[in-house]
């Protein structure tokens, strides 16, 4: 079995913040969220999230994701160290397994390259492998040694490394894989004699090397895989890049996105071809969006799935379903639980919520439809409300197909406008109107000649 440990326990200072560290999201998860993924996607069958510092905040982030927690311990006199984490997993682990070492603040990290490491790793029967990187400037991170046969003997950190070994250019990312057995064998051999008194994963290296272990390293092809977040600035760097390979990706299966710098689509978003996306769009969650759709302005679009031919101009579209050949907005807001049919018009500051609307209706302009089902062919007149509300409950209107609402309605729930009915402008409808009825609900205009002059209205 193919396992990953992924740690989780620090306290990310340097994030100056409340949230711990593998909590911070990127393109709309959690960093530990896109680690997970990533080693699910490289065949492991089994997750485990070490956890210390914030680990309740940590779990939450995380929920939902299929893995297990393993609470490292905290407090005076435990010693610290990624070795000391991944100790925590060990009765987890069996002979037998392959276990992936992966840090929470990698978001980059990205599953194929986890697989090439494991294939990597298995063609050539190794006890142990480093993913490393190669660097021009290689300051600050662990050298990798090597033997003449190319077999690694060891990590050397930046600071006791000699004049020589800082020449080195291949690094160490952090990121691990080991036997089930020769990982035990080295946690168990693993000492904290070092100025911090702590444990550390890079000592199993030498370790096993030094007891005639095969030892060896995978060099990563793409070097911003194994960029760390350390700090709110780092941050934005892993979101850059990510929204970059996020935009091409979809670029490359045919989305036009005219300014891709000026484009936010969040990981798992899926988009049809020749669908055009304008800046400022923001695109979220598992928003799913049809062919040769136009997405337009600022609009905000968040867990929606949208057919085809689609028109969104500058609107806020939360939770909700919008079939073909649909327009909405400009300034249009679906609230979750919006099914909005084919051929349908949401105009200008139209609220939709909770509501089903037919094929071919239209809500030109200026209306809240909340809580209703609204049948085809139907026209909402501007400033129609749909009064769903008494103070207490909520209840539901019906409009059936062909029908007419005048402007400035209101249609005070629950009630039923059955089709083909016509409701004149400016009403308000407490009862049922039945099929071909025309419905007036006002009151009889009045004029009182020289009232104003009369009343001294005038001074």
């Amino acid at each position: 079995m193919i396992i990953s440990v992924i740690l989780a326990a620090g306290e990310g200072t340097r994030m100056k913040s409340n949230l711990p560290k593998v909590a911070h999201h990127v393109c709309g998860k959690p960093m530990a969220s896109h680690v997970i993924e990533a080693a699910k996607n490289a065949g492991c069958e089994k997750n485990i999230v070490i956890v210390g510092h914030g680990k309740e905040r940590v779990k939450e982030a995380l929920s939902g994701n299929d893995i297990e927690f393993v609470t490292q311990p905290t407090g005076e006199g435990v010693p610290y160290g990624t070795g000391y984490a991944v100790m925590q997993s060990q009765n987890y682990i069996s002979d037998n397994d392959r276990v992936i070492i992966l840090t929470g603040d990698t978001p980059l990290i990205e599953g194929n390259t986890l697989k090439d490491l494991v294939d990597y790793s298995s063609k050539n029967n190794l006890d142990a492998i480093v993913l490393t990187a190669e660097f021009e400037d290689s300051t600050g991170y662990g050298r990798i040694k090597r033997q003449k046969n190319g077999n690694i003997i060891g990590i050397i950190e930046h600071k006791d490394a000699t004049e020589e070994e800082r020449k080195i250019k291949e690094i160490n990312s952090g990121i691990f894989m080991f036997k089930g057995s020769a990982l035990k064998y080295a946690l168990n051999n693993l000492t904290n004699d070092n100025s911090q008194n702590e444990y550390y994963i890079t000592d199993a290296i030498k370790i096993l090397s030094d007891n005639g272990y095969n030892v060896d390293g995978f060099i990563l092809k793409d070097n911003t895989e194994i960029l760390g977040v350390n700090s709110k600035v780092q941050l934005s760097e892993a979101e850059e890049i990510m929204r970059k390979k996020i935009n091409e990706y979809h670029m490359l299966n045919g989305v036009t996105l005219v300014d891709p710098k000026a484009t936010y689509i969040e990981k798992g978003v899926e988009i049809g071809t020749d669908t055009i996306i304008y800046p400022g769009a923001v695109i979220k969650g598992n928003t799913k969006i049809g062919r040769d759709c136009i997405i337009e302005g600022s609009s905000n679009i968040a867990d929606t799935i949208l057919g085809n031919r689609i028109n969104v101009k500058s609107s806020t579209l939360i939770e909700s379903i919008v079939g073909d050949d649909t327009k909405i907005g400009p300034n249009a807001y679906l609230r979750p639980k919006s099914n909005i049919g084919k051929n349908v018009k949401i105009g200008d500051f139209v609220e939709v919520k909770n509501a089903n609307i037919g094929n071919n209706s239209k809500a030109s302009h200026l209306s809240y439809i909340g809580d209703a089902d609204v049948g085809e062919n139907v026209n909402i007149g501007c400033g129609v409300v749909f009064v769903n509300y008494d103070g207490k409950n909520k209840f539901r209107s019906n409009v059936g197909n062909n029908a007419f609402v005048g402007s400035n309605s209101n249609l005070v729930a629950p009630v039923n406008v059955r089709d083909n009915g016509y409701i004149a402008a400016g009403s308000t409808i407490t009862e049922e109107v039945m099929e071909g009825d025309l419905s007036i609900a006002r009151a009889r205009q009045v004029n009182k000649p020289g009232w104003v002059f009369k009343n001294n209205k005038n001074k």
